[in-house]
């Protein structure tokens, strides 16, 4: 039996408007966020479509509309803990080396593109606590709730995932960011023109 147009869940209006308006306004931002946490576009994507499908199942049990952001933005590091979880089991080594297709890069600045390599680096929880903390802009405990770890878990977390970034060479090669040998000489001449 195939049910056409019709919702089987209870007390969820089909083409509720506050939930169009909702994803309306906010996609570009969850987007950005899912790619942040994914790397690719099109997982972005795909985990963003997932997340908001629990959104919109859960819709009627919100109380607080002004916390969806924080409920998706949940959804979403959940189910990309959960895919990546899946995936270490499903994925295999092969001989043969898939095509792959060109990613557009038009719109990006050269930055951006090294940062979000130097992030796709970093194992999944320090790039899922560096993106919440300075993409997202949460604070250290919000990130402790959304990924359930401890709060001083998050902070040596974020605090080892900076340090890679730091020594990350192709981040050092590109953009000329001086390593941490060379900072007691700049203190030594700021020092000399403060005087």
């Amino acid at each position: 039996m195939v049910l056409k147009d019709v919702c089987v869940v209870q007390d969820v209006k089909r083409d509720d408007p506050g939930f169009r308006d909702y994803v309306t306004s906010r996609r570009a931002a969850l987007l950005r966020t899912a790619y942040l946490l994914t790397g690719h576009q099109a997982d972005a994507e795909d985990l963003l479509q997932a997340a908001l499908a629990k959104t919109y199942l859960a819709w009627r049990r919100i109380e607080d509309y002004g916390a969806l952001d924080g409920y998706v933005r949940r959804a979403m590091v959940n189910t990309h803990i959960s895919w990546w979880r899946r995936r270490r089991v499903e994925e295999y080594p092969t001989d043969e080396i898939p095509d792959r297709p060109v990613a557009d890069h038009t719109g990006d600045s050269e930055l951006h593109d090294t940062l979000s390599r130097a992030l796709r680096r970093l194992p999944e929880r320090m790039r899922a606590a560096v993106v919440l903390r300075y993409y997202e802009d949460m604070s250290e405990a919000e990130i402790a709730g959304v990924l359930g770890i401890s709060l001083g878990t998050v902070k040596s977390t974020v605090s080892r995932a900076v340090a890679k970034l730091r020594i990350d060479s192709e981040l050092l090669g590109d953009f000329g960011v001086p390593r941490q040998a060379h900072a007691p000489h700049a203190e030594t001449s700021t020092a000399a023109v403060t005087e």
